[in-house]
């Protein structure tokens, strides 16, 4: 099997957030060795997290050697060969629409998902958000308080500029988690940054923030630029087990109409589904 990595590696370009930028290479990445559990955060306890002084005092100073979508700590695969479809919904210029037809799609198969929203489109969309948020078939995760890539010194994904540094990395994180957990009663258990870029100094403290980085094997929908046929061709190739990228912000694009072919011929290959938390 060929790694992901190496996958990856040859398909430097390909659009993971919501920036947009040029359509993958074809073919679906395989999956990582990593199972992903249930658990929000290899560091979980029943304590509140550390604070932003805490927390900066901590990583301060540290340089990362590591940067890109493909890191230690961050998940692209589930167990048991099921198929974790997630959606993010980037907002402000990366896009506050709101792909009903998508969602709709979604609870007519009973096909659960993970949402993965900004907190600038929960401003734009209460509506939509409250529907969400009070419908069992899917889990609300954190997509960053100003979608920017999870940085400690300032890199940049597709042109977007990333956090500064521990401060900023920590308020990108647990801004927009404070939102959500004041909207739903309790914190959410994934984080995904605006691009899916992670440097992995950023990816331990997502972890002190009591929650786990969510990544993916398949980019389902090429940053809301894919067609309907190239969506849809690129999830039913997606493997066992792998979590697939896509967007539910941009209703005007080709990943509703793909998903809508896609998912009936996965439904009856007997292809399963679950949300990153099980």
């Amino acid at each position: 099997m060929v790694g992901r990595r190496t996958v990856l590696a040859a398909a430097l370009g390909l659009a993971a957030g919501c920036a947009r930028p040029a359509p993958p290479v074809s073919g679906a990445p395989p999956v990582s060795a990593a199972p992903v559990s249930a658990a929000p955060s290899a560091t979980a306890t029943t304590s509140a997290p550390p604070g932003p002084e805490e927390v900066v005092a901590r990583y301060a100073g540290q340089r990362p050697a590591q940067w890109g979508t493909d890191l230690p700590g961050v998940v692209a695969d589930v167990p048991g060969g099921a198929l974790a479809l997630t959606f993010d919904a980037c907002g402000g210029p990366g896009g506050d629409g709101y792909d009903a037809a998508l969602i709709d799609t979604l609870r007519r198969h009973r096909v659960p998902a993970t949402l993965f929203l900004n907190a600038r489109w929960i401003d734009a969309n209460p509506g939509p958000f409250a529907e969400l948020a009070a419908d069992p078939l899917f889990e609300l995760g954190n997509h960053g308080t100003a979608h920017r890539p999870l940085s400690v010194t300032g890199r940049s994904a597709y042109g977007i500029t990333g956090t500064a540094d521990a401060g900023a990395a920590y308020r990108e994180v647990a801004d927009n988690a404070a939102k959500l957990a004041g909207l739903l009663g309790r914190p959410p258990r994934w984080f995904r940054s605006g691009t899916a870029h992670y440097d992995e100094v950023a990816v331990r403290i997502v972890g002190e923030l009591r929650e786990r980085v969510a990544g993916f094997a398949v980019n389902g929908d090429g940053g809301a630029t894919f067609d309907a046929g190239q969506v849809a061709r690129t999830v039913l190739a997606a493997p066992p087990g792998a979590v697939v990228i896509s967007h539910f912000n941009h209703p005007d694009a080709g990943t509703g109409p793909g998903y809508a072919q896609a998912l009936p011929q996965l439904l009856d290959a007997g292809r399963r589904f679950v949300r990153l938390s099980g």
